[in-house]
């Protein structure tokens, strides 16, 4: 509360106080990845759900449980692959890290044996069953 003085009488306001405890005080909006506890963001993978018309109607959960297994899944590599660069005594992860992280690793190899990672040499376990002719 501010007193201010106007032609001789003390005028109180209450400057910064929103209402004056009238009525609901305006609260600072809270995003969807924060009331989940997720660093992905929950807004942009529900926009991108409508947009790419995946289904008719998205629920309110749906981006939700798919921002916290993409979170999931991005963690998993990045250690992985970080305890691949200190392996090679490196501070720096490069995609060959990424590759040996997700090679090495079972359940990551199995779901992403399709892929392709660009930037990085081939594994030993794809050198063995490579295509390249023999030099018989």
């Amino acid at each position: 509360v501010s007193t201010q003085k106007y032609m001789g009488i003390s005028i109180m306001s209450s400057v910064g106080k929103g209402k004056g405890g009238r009525g609901k005080a305006t609260t600072k909006a809270v995003s969807r990845s924060a009331k989940a506890g997720l660093q992905f963001p929950v807004g942009r993978i529900a926009r991108f759900l409508k947009v790419g018309r995946y289904a008719e109607r998205i629920g309110a959960g749906a981006p939700v449980y798919t921002a916290a297994v993409l979170e999931y899944l991005c963690a998993e590599v990045l250690e992985l692959a970080g305890n691949a660069a200190r392996d090679n005594k490196k501070t720096r992860i490069v995609p060959r890290h990424i590759q040996l992280a997700i090679r090495n690793d079972e359940e990551l190899n199995k779901l992403m044996a399709n892929t392709c990672l660009l930037y990085t040499s081939p594994s030993p376990r794809d050198l063995s069953t490579s295509r390249m002719p023999s030099s018989a």
